[in-house]
């Protein structure tokens, strides 16, 4: 009776978060119908005329969309790779610490700009990287660079958006290849040692080896967020003189959905973004299966 009962038990303690997910998830996607009509906030989703595709012809033929696409693709690729790569190396330099003090204080450092808010540092990046701030200061004292616009100019834009959010996030990903190290047989290195291995051997021939299933993982499910560029750090420190360099498809959305009122054409937009998301997750979820052995379910 009591094996009975118990599943029944453990689906009403989680009976809330499903809640939430139907509420603020799945009720909302009935506003997709938005995408095929010419949606008038007065007449409502019933009484709007029905344009059939009409906003997805525009959203082709419209060269801008292009060029937020490009400019999403660039940000997301980007991201993606300097967060594999970074967390990888930097991994393997601290298993290398044999002070295990040192090793936790280190970790604990890179891991805290996690924790923070894409609004709070995006405060404190204006003020570091502005024509007087902190950076510009020591680059012109220290080496007599003429002050870098970098949140004006859209090369330095772009370099700085992807820069930040690999310092920001990447000791959170250090966690993943420090987790896969600690799983390694230290037998291996043992035997390895004992023939005669150096510690750069060790690495090439052991270290390596084993990491490279849990990079194919992340870096095969990593292609789900490819036209996901982060709109809270984007939203936050673009401005207008670098729409061209800087615009992606989320800020885009919101400014032609929320603020010029395009409430058809920016769920067209919206929708697109979100089948072309869910093919890649598919695509990439079975990549991981194929090459790594991970799956979900």
């Amino acid at each position: 009776m009591r094996g009975y009962k118990q599943p029944w038990m453990l689906h009403f303690m989680v009976l809330p978060a499903v809640l939430l997910v139907f509420v603020f998830s799945y009720v909302p996607m009935t506003g997709i119908v938005m995408a095929f009509q010419n949606y008038k906030a007065s007449l409502g989703i019933t009484g709007s005329p029905w344009v059939g595709l009409q906003h997805f012809r525009y959203m082709f033929e419209n060269e801008y969309f292009v060029k937020i696409t490009w400019n999403t693709l660039l940000f997301a690729c980007s991201k993606i790779a300097m967060n594999l790569i970074v967390p990888f190396i930097f991994a393997l330099l601290l298993n290398e610490v044999r002070n295990m003090g040192l090793k936790r204080s280190i970790q604990t450092l890179v891991y805290l700009p996690h924790f923070l808010s894409w609004v709070t540092l995006s405060g404190i990046l204006i003020d570091l990287l502005a024509q007087t701030g902190l950076v510009n200061q020591f680059l012109t004292s220290a080496f007599g660079i003429k002050p870098i616009f970098f949140l004006g100019d859209g090369t330095w834009f772009r370099l700085t958006i992807i820069f930040s959010d690999v310092w920001k996030e990447f000791g959170f990903n250090t966690i993943i290849f420090l987790a896969a190290l600690s799983g390694i047989n230290p037998a291996l290195y043992e035997a390895a040692e004992v023939d005669g291995a150096t510690r750069l051997k060790q690495t090439l021939h052991i270290t390596l080896p084993s990491l490279v299933p849990i990079l194919i993982v992340v870096g095969t499910l990593a292609l789900g967020n490819v036209l996901n560029a982060n709109f809270d750090q984007v939203f936050n420190l673009y401005s207008p003189m670098i729409y061209q360099q800087g615009d992606i498809i989320d800020t885009f959305v919101y400014r032609e959905g929320l603020l010029s009122g395009q409430f058809s054409f920016a769920t067209a937009v919206g929708l697109f973004k979100s089948m072309i998301s869910l093919i890649l997750i598919a695509i990439s979820y079975r990549l991981a299966y194929k090459f790594a052995g991970y799956r979900i379910f």
